[in-house]
């Protein structure tokens, strides 16, 4: 887990592979020009505290939202994006999840990495316990304090609408249906400045950008 991918190794310490810049850009929203430059900040994202070219939990936390504070939210997106569950992010698991927050991004594909993310338990299903948990992450991410009796609203707002099979659950098609109609569930799902990474050096801080009214989910 400490060792850098053998393809990674006899390529300069600031440049993509070029074949492997190629295959990512025919499989994300990304150009080649833009995963070369993704790169450059791979580099500094993964050896900001570890110094073995993987991005690890506590730089994620760091670099990312700009915070080292446990939050269940950033520990969920760190665990889609370590598609290897192996503990750390590298360089291709990293463009390729980034790319589900291109503009560009299929809807399809937005609306399916935001379900995994509100299915904790991973059973197929968002049960209420799991959306409430995530409600409260991410207001604890974006600084929002918000009543007890406000969070249990919007709980049962989203289910009232999502929950169309009245079973007390929402299962993926019905959670498609509910971001179809609720376009705000998507706009965290978004970043504008992936649409030319090379023109714009971004932070990347992805602080959800939430107040009380805008809360669907």
């Amino acid at each position: 887990m400490g060792c850098l991918p053998t393809k990674h190794a006899n390529r300069s310490q600031h440049s993509a592979d070029a074949r492997e810049a190629i295959a990512l850009a025919a499989e994300t929203s990304f150009t080649v020009s833009e995963v070369e430059a993704l790169y450059d900040l791979f580099q500094k994202l993964s050896n900001s505290i570890i110094k073995d070219g993987l991005i690890h939990k506590e730089e994620f936390h760091l670099a990312l939202f700009r915070n080292k504070k446990q939050n269940l939210f950033v520990d969920r997106v760190f665990d889609l994006f370590d598609q290897k569950r192996n503990g750390v992010i590298e360089f291709g698991e990293f463009v390729r999840s980034l790319s589900v927050f291109h503009p560009d991004a299929p809807e399809e594909q937005k609306i399916a990495f935001a379900f995994r993310l509100y299915d904790l338990r991973q059973t197929g299903f968002i049960e209420r316990h799991e959306l409430k948990e995530m409600v409260l992450a991410l207001l604890d991410e974006s600084d929002l304090n918000i009543t007890s009796d406000a969070v249990e609203l919007i709980v049962d707002r989203t289910f009232d609408q999502a929950d169309l099979k009245g079973d007390g659950r929402i299962d993926q098609e019905e959670w498609t249906e509910f971001a179809k109609n609720n376009p705000d569930v998507l706009r965290n799902m978004s970043l504008p400045y992936l649409k030319d990474i090379t023109m714009v050096f971004p932070s990347f801080v992805m602080h959800s950008e939430m107040n009380e009214a805008d809360m669907v989910v």
